[in-house]
């Protein structure tokens, strides 16, 4: 079983290049936002993954909320901040 998650981890780390590539080279800044808010979900499902891996699920879980605590209040404050920015400008 461990190596049906191991195998899952490594196409969802290839998959994670998708949203990856957005935040590098998305044409404004919203699409930047979007990849990498998309970025720390794929994030959050592989530390659940690793819980699974290595039997820890209870403790993995708990970082696993809070870097999505993180994320969520990250990409919130950095749409406002680029929103009010971009209605400031004359």
């Amino acid at each position: 079983m461990d190596t049906f998650f191991t195998i899952v981890s490594a196409a969802l780390v290839v998959v994670l290049l998708i949203p990856f590539y957005r935040v590098l080279r998305g044409p404004t800044v919203f699409d930047r936002l979007l990849g990498a808010a998309a970025v720390g979900v794929k994030i959050i499902t592989l530390v659940l993954l690793f819980g699974l891996i290595y039997g820890r699920v209870d403790m993995f879980v708990d970082i696993a909320l809070g870097y999505a605590v993180l994320n969520f209040i990250a990409v919130i404050a950095v749409a406002r901040y680029f929103t009010t920015k971009s209605k400031t400008r004359p």
